[in-house]
C-alpha cells in the first residue's frame, strides 16, 4: 500500500520535483522555467500566472499511483489550467514521445525481414492515427465544453474510447516481448519497451485528468434532464442482466469508475436504487426481454 504524498503551495519547488522524476515532465508542460532557486510552488506558479492548487492536483495524479482527486481536492481549482496542460500533453505525445518511439522501432526492426518490418509499421501507424483522431475529438469537443465555450457537447455525449488507446499500447508491448523476431536488435527492443511503458503511464494520467476536468465541469451545471442517455440505457441493460461492474466495463470498453458514474446517474434519474428494481424498470420500458433475465 503506497503512502499518500503531501503537497503544499508553501513547499519549495525543488522539494516537490525531488519527490518523483515524472513531475519534471509536468513542470515542463506547464510552461514553467528552471532557475527558481528556493522559491515555493506558489511563488513559481504565481510568477507564471498558474493556479498553484491546480498545478499540485496535476502533480499528485502523476506522483501518487492510483490517486483520483475528490470534490474537496478540486474545490477552488481552475479547469482551464488542466485543459491547457492536457493540450500541451497532446503536443508532447505527437512531437516527442511517438517520434522517439518510432525511431526506436526503426532501429529495433532494422535487422529483420522487410515483411516483418511492414507488419510492425502498419500496426504502429494505425495506432498513431487512432490517437490523432482521439486528440482531435478532445480538442474540438471535450476541451471547449470544459472551458465553457458553449458548444453542443454535453453530459452523456463523451466518447469513452480511451481504453482502446491503452490496449493498443499493451498489445505493442506484448508483441515486442513475446513475438519479436530473433534477429531484431535486442538493446533497441529494451529501449522501445521502456518508451511504451512510460507513454502508457503518462496517457493513463492524462485520461484521469481529463475525466476529472469533465466531471468537474458537469458538476457546475444543473442536469434537469431525467431521460436516460443511450449509454446509460446500455449500462442499465447490463445491470439488469446481472453483470458486475468489471464485466460491464470490459463489455463496453470503459473504466470501472465510468460504470459507477453511469450507475449513479441512472439511479438519480429513475429514483430506483436496487438491481431488482432497475431490472423491472428495464422490462417495463422494453429495454430488455423477459427471457434475457435469469
Amino acid at each position: 500500500m503506497s503512502t499518500e504524498l503531501s503537497f503544499s503551495p508553501s513547499m519549495k519547488m525543488a522539494e516537490l520535483l525531488e519527490k518523483d522524476a515524472s513531475l519534471l515532465g509536468v513542470f515542463a508542460r506547464m510552461g514553467l522555467s528552471f532557475g527558481y532557486g528556493d522559491a515555493t510552488v506558489e511563488e513559481v506558479c504565481g510568477a507564471a500566472g498558474i493556479d498553484a492548487k491546480t498545478f499540485l492536483v496535476i502533480c499528485k495524479v502523476y506522483a501518487q499511483n492510483g490517486w483520483r482527486p475528490g470534490p474537496e481536492d478540486l474545490e477552488g481549482t481552475d479547469n482551464s489550467v488542466i485543459v491547457t496542460y492536457l493540450s500541451r500533453s497532446h503536443d508532447y505525445y505527437v512531437n516527442v514521445a511517438l517520434r522517439d518511439l518510432a525511431s526506436g522501432i526503426g532501429r529495433m526492426m532494422c535487422p529483420c525481414e522487410e515483411a516483418h518490418q511492414r507488419v510492425i509499421w502498419k500496426f504502429f501507424s494505425d495506432f498513431k492515427e487512432e490517437l490523432s483522431k482521439h486528440f482531435e475529438y478532445e480538442e474540438t469537443k471535450v476541451f471547449p465544453y470544459v472551458k465553457d465555450h458553449g458548444n453542443d457537447f454535453g453530459p452523456g455525449v463523451y466518447q469513452e474510447d480511451h481504453s482502446g488507446v491503452e490496449e493498443t499500447l499493451d498489445d505493442l508491448r506484448n508483441l515486442v516481448m513475446t513475438h519479436l523476431p530473433a534477429n531484431a536488435d535486442q538493446q533497441e527492443a529494451f529501449k522501445v519497451l521502456s518508451g511504451i511503458n512510460a507513454l502508457e503511464a503518462d496517457i493513463h494520467c492524462h485520461i484521469l485528468l481529463e475525466e476529472t476536468a469533465l466531471e468537474g465541469r458537469r458538476a457546475e451545471e444543473p442536469d434537469t434532464d431525467d431521460t436516460l442517455s443511450p449509454r446509460e440505457k446500455e449500462i442499465l441493460v447490463c445491470v439488469a442482466k446481472g453483470m458486475l461492474n468489471k464485466e460491464i466495463a470490459d463489455v463496453n470498453n470503459i473504466s470501472i469508475h465510468t460504470v459507477i458514474t453511469h450507475r449513479k446517474n441512472i439511479t438519480r434519474k429513475t429514483g430506483i436504487k436496487t438491481v431488482a428494481g432497475l431490472t423491472v424498470y428495464a422490462l417495463l420500458n422494453n429495454l430488455i426481454d423477459i427471457n434475457s433475465v435469469e
